[in-house]
C-alpha cells in the first residue's frame, strides 16, 4: 500500500486525488492546505483521515511514505528538499521549479539522498499521446522532423499564477512546460535542445507576465519543437498536437473535440469540462477527465516504477531540461535572437555520436532501416554490400 501525503488542495491536489482513488493500493491519508479550514473540507470531501496547514507536519507524517507536490510553483524547491529530507518517495507537479537552476538544486538533492523522485508531467500520458509515442518508437512516422504542440485557454483559476514573482513566468511556465515535454517525447528524449527563439506578448490581461507565447525549439538532430501557449484564447481549453517525420504525420486533438459533443439550449446543470467557459450551446464534455488528461496513467507509471525500482518516464532530469528550455524561451524573447539552451548536466546521446555510429557501417554496409527501440537502443538494419546479406545491429 502507498499511504500519500497530499500538499496543496487545489485544483491540482483535487485531480490529483481523485486519480490516485482509482489507483488500488495507493491511498491518500494526509492533505495539507493553505488554512486548516480548507484542508478539513477537502479531507472531509475525499475521505483523508488527516489534514494540516503546515507543510513540516504534513511531510514528516509518520503513517506516509509517498509526498505528491500540487503547490505554486515558487513553493516546489522547499518542499522537494524537505521531502528528501525526510527520505520519503517525492512526486512533483509541472513546472519543477521557477527556473533551471532551482531545478537542478532539487535534482541533485533528491539524487543524493537517494529516494525516488517523479516528474508529474500529465500530458504525456494522455491515452491518445501514449498510443501516439509507440507508433513513432515502431517507426509509424519514420524520422521526427517537427512536433507541434498547442494549449490555450482563458487563463489559469488561482491568483498566483497571475502574479511573476510566485509563478515564475507566465503562459510559457503554465502551459508551455506541457508542450516542450511532449515535443521532447516525440523527438527522442536522448536529443539535445540546443537553441529557442521566442515571442511573448501580454496581450490581454492588466499583468507583468506573458499571456500569450510562441516558440521554436531546435534540436541536436535537426528536429524542431513548436509550441503555441495563451491565455487569451475563448471558447475553452484547447489542446493539440502534430508530429511530422519522414515517413507520417500524427495529429491529436485532446479536448475541444472529445467524441462527446451536445447542445443545449437551457444548460447540463453543472460542471462541463476544465476550462469551459459556459454549460449552454454547443458543449464538449469529457467522459472522464482525470483520465483523458493523463493523471491516473502518470500516477500508474510512477508508482509501478517505484515498486519495480525503475525509473518512471518523466523524472526530476526531465523537469530540469523543461526549465533550462523555458529559461532560454523567456532570454530570446527579450533578445529578439536564437539563444542557447543551456544545460549543465546533460545524460542523453548527442547527434553527431549517432551519426558517427552510422558512418562505421558505410564503408561495408547499405542501411536498410533505423529504428529507436522500447528499451531506448537504436536498431539498425544493414545490408552487406559484399553478399548482399541482411544482419542487424544495435546502438546503446
Amino acid at each position: 500500500m502507498h499511504k500519500i501525503t497530499m500538499l496543496g488542495a487545489g485544483l491540482i491536489g483535487r485531480f490529483y486525488t481523485m486519480s490516485l482513488q482509482k489507483l488500488p493500493g495507493c491511498e491518500v491519508r494526509m492533505v495539507c492546505a493553505s488554512s486548516e479550514p480548507e484542508a478539513k473540507a477537502f479531507a472531509d470531501e475525499f475521505g483523508i483521515p488527516r489534514w494540516s496547514d503546515d507543510l513540516q507536519t504534513a511531510i514528516d507524517d509518520p503513517d506516509t511514505d509517498t509526498v505528491v507536490i500540487g503547490l505554486p510553483n515558487y513553493l516546489h524547491k522547499g518542499a522537494a528538499l524537505m521531502v528528501a529530507k525526510a527520505g520519503k518517495a517525492v512526486l512533483c507537479t509541472k513546472p519543477l521549479a521557477t527556473n533551471a537552476q532551482d531545478a537542478r538544486e532539487m535534482l541533485e538533492v533528491v539524487e543524493a539522498v537517494g529516494v525516488f523522485s517523479g516528474y508529474l508531467e500529465d500530458l504525456v500520458y494522455t491515452p491518445k499521446t501514449l498510443k501516439a509515442q509507440q507508433a513513432v518508437r515502431n517507426g509509424a512516422l519514420g524520422k521526427v522532423l517537427w512536433a507541434r504542440s498547442r494549449e490555450t485557454h482563458a487563463g489559469p483559476h488561482s491568483d498566483w499564477f497571475w502574479d511573476v514573482a510566485r509563478s515564475g513566468g507566465g503562459a510559457i511556465v503554465d502551459m508551455g512546460c506541457h508542450c516542450i515535454e511532449i515535443a521532447r517525447n516525440f523527438i527522442g528524449k536522448d536529443v539535445r535542445p540546443l537553441e529557442v527563439t521566442c515571442w511573448t506578448d501580454t496581450q490581454v490581461h492588466p499583468i507583468e507576465a506573458d499571456d500569450h507565447a510562441i516558440g521554436l525549439v531546435r534540436y541536436e538532430n535537426g528536429a524542431v519543437g513548436q509550441f503555441e501557449a495563451s491565455w487569451t484564447f475563448r471558447g475553452g481549453m484547447d489542446l493539440r498536437d502534430e508530429v511530422a517525420g519522414t515517413e507520417g504525420t500524427i495529429w491529436l486533438n485532446h479536448w475541444l473535440r472529445t467524441g462527446f459533443e451536445m447542445f443545449t439550449g437551457v444548460g447540463q446543470g453543472g460542471y462541463v469540462a476544465e476550462k469551459a467557459e459556459g454549460d449552454t450551446g454547443w458543449l464538449f464534455p469529457v467522459g472522464d477527465e482525470v483520465i483523458a488528461l493523463g493523471y491516473v496513467d502518470m500516477f500508474r507509471d510512477m508508482f509501478a516504477s517505484m515498486e519495480a525500482g525503475k525509473t518512471p518516464m518523466e523524472t526530476f532530469y526531465d523537469g530540469y531540461v523543461v526549465n533550462a528550455i523555458i529559461d532560454a524561451c523567456y532570454k530570446a524573447a527579450k533578445s529578439k535572437k536564437w539563444e542557447p539552451v543551456e544545460l549543465d548536466v546533460w545524460r542523453g546521446i548527442g547527434a553527431s555520436e549517432k551519426e558517427a555510429a552510422l558512418k562505421e557501417y558505410d564503408a561495408e554496409y547499405f542501411l536498410v532501416k533505423e529504428e529507436v527501440m522500447p528499451d531506448g537502443r537504436t536498431k539498425l538494419i544493414l545490408k552487406e554490400k559484399r553478399s548482399g546479406k541482411i544482419i542487424q545491429k544495435y546502438i546503446d
